[in-house]
């Protein structure tokens, strides 16, 4: 039995590891996305399941729950091969088998005590480049793996302790950014060598088995209390289902649907109503579908340890043929628009039965816009970020302005980094009033970003959603505003025609890019919201006067005072 104050200071020390490991990424890594932007993750896995043991906090949580099939996979491998040793690291970023897609690279090094396997530690970083048809690799009319970059099964990049320099050349060979893939490889590595040297000492001071003997009680510490979580909703079951744009290929709505069956201590989440398999890359993998469930039900049960016990006491359903679960060739680039997606329809069904665990939809699309060219010197420039939106309201309050996708804890690249990196400045960066879906709680304001070209001539790629279905409010909240793209041509501007995903857009030197990013949806009936509420949201330019009065019904004269007897008969006209 393990006593509840050795439990609570190894928990500390175990995450802290992790947690140290992605700050040593984010110190050294080359590229903004993941030195600013912090798209990586570290953790630490079960020595023969693969399991998510301890997972870091900074960094990307749909990471950490698709790396321990990552880690399964090498697991296997190893097992075939026969050869695990002290000081192997295992390199991959195959998408079919550890989930996500072929921008993130997974570095695997097992931990060896006595001679036995302890555990793994694992590191993931999104790399700036890895080839493919069109650079950044959000290629939106990928039909095949193959157009989206090079993809390297699990192999190792260190022997006992021996560096494989021929893996690193290839590696690099395929990259039109070489110094940055080069850069941020490095940095896992150190990250992986910190974990070792921090978990060594943790096991020096506390003993195999008593770190071992924590490890395994905060797994079923966890799914004993994602059990009861689960006791407290009463059973039934709740449906709920959206939809993305369309597939980058064929101008059709794709359904990601869900009934979840709440029954005693157990919950099903059933996806056999999605859409099947698709052209384009908005396609993922099973394990990638798993790990944004893990997700999702970590935003709705946050008193629940994040590690492998949570899924415990969740049964998955996902048929074969489906969107959520897709093998090799299948495009998967657009994993990010999907697995938002999924995360709206679990917080959806969950809305229907306890609307008090729920925040409205988030703006639910990363925005991946990639700008790429040459320099005059002839050097070549690859900018790939990814934009922010509003989240949605929940049952204490307003959501978010311009935060981050749910999917991660990551921050968006700042505009002084942006600038200085490549030749681009931003003309706005703003927010977007009117963007959050109307609610007693509003949604979080989505923003403006207006980019103008310095060098002569550029290549534009983007990968978006949600131009056409707009963030869902929950508990009777209104839905956010849609996303907007346009780009400017010689005759003026214009706009994609499958509205969120285009490739060759060519721009020239001082012609410009508007993004319209979503807001959050709203949570319960707009007008109840406090007038008060109301007329503040004017005064600071998140709701105009207008607005004010058609969604809120709160009546506000030009200079910003609440006008009571028509807010009165607004609202009484409203309840009609």
């Amino acid at each position: 039995m393990i006593d509840p104050v050795t439990l609570a200071v190894l928990k500390g020390r175990l995450e802290q590891i992790a947690d140290e490991m992605d700050a040593t990424l984010f110190r050294s890594a080359f590229n903004p996305i993941i030195a600013e932007a912090h798209d990586a993750s570290h953790g630490i896995y079960h020595a023969k399941t693969g399991k998510t043991l301890i997972q870091g906090k900074s960094g990307l949580p749909i990471f950490v729950g698709a790396m321990s099939f990552a880690v399964k996979a090498v697991i296997d491998k190893a097992a075939v091969d026969g050869d695990l040793a002290d000081g192997d690291v295992y390199i991959f970023n195959d998408p079919y088998d550890g989930g996500t897609h072929l921008s993130d690279f997974k570095l695997v090094r097992p931990f060896f005590r006595d001679n036995n396997v302890f555990c793994y530690l694992a590191s993931v970083g999104h790399w700036h480049d890895v080839g493919g048809n069109v650079p950044g690799n959000y290629n939106p009319v990928a039909t095949e793996s193959f157009q989206e970059g090079m993809l390297i099964p699990p192999i190792k990049l260190f022997s006992k302790g021996e560096l494989h320099q021929d893996i690193i050349d290839i590696l690099k060979a395929n990259s039109r950014l070489p110094g940055s893939l080069y850069g941020d490889l490095n940095g896992q590595i150190n990250a992986l060598d910190l974990g070792i040297r921090r978990l060594t000492t943790l096991l020096d001071e506390y003993g195999d088995a008593t770190v071992d003997n924590v490890l395994g009680e905060l797994q079923v510490r966890a799914a004993q209390l994602m059990a009861a979580n689960i006791a407290d909703l009463p059973d039934g079951t709740y449906t709920a289902e959206d939809f993305l744009d369309n597939d980058g290929i064929v101008d059709e709505p794709l359904k990601i649907a869900l009934d979840l069956t709440v029954k005693g201590d157990r919950m099903i989440l059933d996806f056999s109503r999605t859409a099947s398999a698709c052209a384009g890359p908005v396609n993922i993998a099973l394990s990638t579908a798993v790990a944004s469930v893990y997700v999702a039900i970590k935003h709705l049960f946050t008193d629940v340890p994040a590690n492998a016990g949570v899924l415990e006491p969740i049964e998955i359903v996902i048929p074969e043929e489906s969107l959520l679960s897709v093998r090799a060739p299948k495009p998967v680039g657009g994993y990010t628009e999907t697995i938002l997606r999924v995360i709206d329809v679990v917080f959806c069904a969950i809305a229907n039965v306890a609307p008090e665990r729920v925040n409205g939809c988030a703006y639910g699309t990363i925005n991946a816009l990639c700008l790429a060219g040459h320099r005059k010197d002839g050097s070549r420039w690859v900018m790939f970020s990814f934009f922010g939106g509003g989240h949605g309201g929940h049952p204490e309050g307003d959501g978010l302005n311009h935060g981050n996708a749910p999917i991660s804890t990551a921050t968006i690249p700042p505009v002084e980094i942006l600038e200085a990196a490549y030749p681009m400045i931003f003309t706005q960066w703003a927010l977007r009033p009117d963007s959050g879906g109307p609610g007693r709680h509003r949604g979080g304001l989505g923003a403006i970003y207006q980019i103008e070209l310095l060098e002569d001539h550029a290549d534009v790629f983007l990968f978006g959603e949600r131009g056409k279905f707009a963030p869902p409010g929950v508990a009777q909240g209104q839905s956010g505003a849609l996303n907007v793209f346009s780009y400017e041509q010689i005759d003026g501007m214009h706009t994609p025609p499958l509205v969120s995903k285009m490739v060759g857009i060519k721009l020239r030197k001082g012609q410009r890019l508007h993004l319209e990013t979503p807001g959050g949806g709203g949570y319960g009936v707009a007008m109840e919201r406090d007038p008060k509420a109301v007329v503040r949201d004017v005064a600071q330019g998140y709701v105009s006067v207008k607005c004010a009065a058609e969604d809120y019904g709160v009546a506000i004269t030009t200079d910003g005072v609440q006008e009571i007897e028509k807010t009165s008969e607004l609202r009484k006209a409203a309840e009609q």
